[in-house]
């Protein structure tokens, strides 16, 4: 099985200080899974937000010939004793960690109203197979204008000040090429608790606040608070 996990950081430097935490992480599960870990650092979609350059894995998953393909955001922590969800995941069936009601985000067409499963997807956690590439295709019929339109933060989100209408692209896009192109989906949490592992929390992406909050809420999820591991430890033994 040929695998990848793909993960944006345009330019390579990305807040160093919060992948310099992250990023062995990340790693490990690549080495762990039997994964190419692959960075996005080129621009290709200079028309839209950075976030919708995400949507190159679909180019690249189908250039490298990937049988399974991830996509996490840089800024998530993964427990080293994550499973590689790829051996309980149906190759017919695509995933994100979790996802929202749709219709509090989004203006429906045609496609939300015949898929009627209303998903908001929830991207940065994904795995799709080569069967489900499409969930990743790039979009083909919407300007950005027209994105931006149908798209609705929550209260919430905008309260932070920090999310914009088009800085949902991606999550937006992903979950209108669900419903456009029928696509079976799932979620990380189901699996996990339909296997009773749901409350061992592996999975862990702070989200719309500023990166020097992430940065201390990260380190007390590695600290005794809550996963309790030895960083030393991994280091010596992850080399």
């Amino acid at each position: 099985m040929r695998k990848a996990i793909f993960t944006l950081n345009i330019g390579g430097n990305y807040d160093p200080d919060l992948t310099a935490i992250t990023y062995p992480y990340l790693k490990h599960y690549a080495r762990k899974v039997g994964a190419e870990f692959v960075e996005i650092k080129e621009r290709k979609f200079p028309d839209w937000p950075i976030t919708y350059e995400k949507f190159q894995c679909y180019e690249l998953a189908k250039e490298m010939d990937n049988d399974w393909n991830f996509f996490i955001d840089c800024d998530t922590l993964i427990h080293p004793d994550f499973i590689d969800i790829t051996n309980y995941l149906p190759m017919n069936t695509c995933a994100h960690h979790a996802n929202d009601f749709g219709g509090v985000r989004w203006r429906y067409d045609e496609y939300f109203w015949r898929d009627g499963r209303n998903i908001g997807s929830c991207t940065w956690f994904n795995i799709f197979s080569r069967w489900c590439i499409d969930m990743f295709r790039p979009l083909d019929d919407l300007t950005p204008m027209q994105v931006a339109d149908n798209i609705f933060p929550t209260f919430g989100e905008l309260k932070s000040g920090m999310i914009a209408p088009i800085r949902l692209v991606d999550d937006y896009v992903c979950s209108r090429n669900i419903a456009k192109y029928g696509l079976k989906f799932t979620t990380v949490q189901k699996l996990m608790k339909d296997m009773e592992l749901e409350s061992l929390n592996f999975l862990c992406h702070f989200y719309a606040i500023p990166t020097e909050e992430k940065i201390i809420h990260m380190e007390e999820i590695l600290g005794e608070g809550r996963w309790n591991l030895d960083k030393k430890y991994l280091e010596e033994n992850w080399k």
